[in-house]
């Protein structure tokens, strides 16, 4: 039963929402199946399916509202989670922000699902870990990962009117390299929409290559660098910025915020090659057509050529501004150059390679300004060649003034982030004088 079908999904949300005697009521369903393998010290040591499915009511009266939950889906169960709803919108208080439900709404069919994916079997994820495992085995080099692809669905309907469905898919993967003492270390991450693109074998020979050449690393003083931040490196670093939330940069609370009041909706926050927008169709990096209150998503500029060109309002900041409401970005795309990684190296007179990010912290919202350290291969560049490694660093650094020393940007990325697990399109970037404020003795 997880996986329901847009008109399997309509026939039981209306019979739901036939029980309600609320002013208003709203429905949501959400179920998905798929599986995973991990894996490490060169062998599997769990591997499963899973399989959930689960509904919401939320009933309303006035502005007080009351939700329940539950995976039972017989008529007596249904009934009986919406009535649970309603007694508890008698008892809760009145919500001062609420906003009445979304009346209906045509949106268009999104491209997120992919059956070569949505038919992956226990057989086909083995067969993905194992050729990853032939290249470190090979190596003599030490591996542990994750393999993960699940299918999904999410609907909801309310009194209003109002019904959205949306169903896809996704595959990460993600690996870790070490050598036999422990002193070096590779990674790589992956992720896609169709299977097809996923080539472990490939990304477990980067990884591997990492960890081989990190070995021996140096240490070097702490200081202001050119760095070339890696796909993933740059995903990290950049996610903290993704949100572009008008509420908090009008309260103060964000980047975003004008010093004295007001946001900096317009202003050139960014260098001019900053382009930084969301889109649902995107054929890498699909998102649903709607958001979770019913708001459609459409194709929008964020960042344009370094300035500030929109910001997210829910309904009800909206409605207090006196503004269309807008929905938060469902995915993010920055875009790139033409320049290989190694382009951008060759480029490069001095400078460090960053393969990750790790640890990050917000230090202080208003700046942007994170810590964090560097991991799974540092790497010393001098006239348009790596060097040496380098031993690990800890960082200081702003997400916002990174992007006011934008050197080069190279082509872009689907990298995925095992802290939101969440995939972005990002390109590798050459940036100069980024704060390394330390060394670190992490491997």
């Amino acid at each position: 039963m997880p996986i329901l079908n847009k008109e399997e999904a309509h026939a039981l949300l209306k019979k739901v929402l036939a029980y309600s005697k609320a002013e208003e009521c709203e429905v949501t369903l959400n179920g998905s199946e798929g599986g995973n393998i991990r894996y490490a010290l060169n062998a599997v040591s769990t591997a499963g399916d899973i399989s959930t499915i689960g509904l919401a009511v939320t009933s309303v009266f006035g502005k007080k509202a009351g939700t329940t939950t539950i995976d039972e889906f017989d008529d007596a169960a249904l009934e009986r989670v919406v009535r649970r709803s309603e007694e508890l919108a008698q008892l809760a208080p009145a919500n001062p922000e609420y906003m009445p439900m979304l009346g209906p709404h045509d949106f268009p069919d999104s491209i997120t699902y992919n059956a070569n994916t949505a038919g992956m079997t226990p057989d086909s994820r083995a067969e993905l870990v194992a050729k990853s495992l032939s290249v470190t085995k090979e190596a003599k080099l030490t591996a542990a990962g994750f393999l993960e692809n699940s299918t999904s669905f999410n609907a909801m309907m309310n009194s209003k009117g109002l019904f959205a469905y949306n169903k896809g898919n996704d595959v990460t993967f993600s690996v870790t390299t070490r050598n036999e003492a422990g002193t070096a270390s590779g990674y790589a991450a992956k992720g896609f929409t169709d299977v097809k693109k996923l080539d472990t074998f490939t990304a477990t020979k980067v990884a591997a290559g990492k960890c081989q050449s990190s070995s021996g690393a140096k240490a070097i003083e702490p200081g202001k660098y050119t760095v070339i931040l890696e796909p993933v490196a740059a995903t990290y670093m950049l996610e903290n910025m993704f949100r572009f939330d008008a509420r908090s940069a009008e309260e103060g609370r964000s980047f975003l915020s004008k010093k004295g009041g007001g946001t900096r909706l317009g202003e050139q926050l960014l260098d001019s090659k900053v382009n930084i927008y969301s889109d649902p169709f995107n054929p890498e990096l699909p998102s649903s057509t709607w958001s979770g209150d019913g708001l459609p998503r459409e194709k929008t500029m964020w960042i344009d050529k370094g300035v500030v060109k929109n910001l997210s309002y829910s309904r009800y900041w909206a409605d207090k501004k006196g503004v269309k409401p807008m929905p938060g970005p469902g995915n993010i795309i920055m875009d790139g150059g033409d320049a290989s990684i190694e382009d951008l190296i060759k480029s490069t007179e001095r400078g460090i390679l960053v393969s990750r990010l790790w640890y990050i912290r917000m230090v202080d919202p208003q700046s942007l300004l994170l810590t964090g350290l560097t991991r799974d291969g540092t790497f010393y560049i001098e006239n348009g060649k790596i060097k040496f490694p380098v031993k690990n660093f800890r960082f200081n650094e702003s997400p916002v003034i990174m992007l006011n020393n934008l050197e080069a940007l190279g082509k872009q990325e689907r990298s995925i982030s095992v802290e939101s697990y969440r995939s972005y399109l990002i390109p590798p970037m050459k940036i100069r004088d980024f704060t390394f404020s330390s060394l670190s003795d992490a491997v």
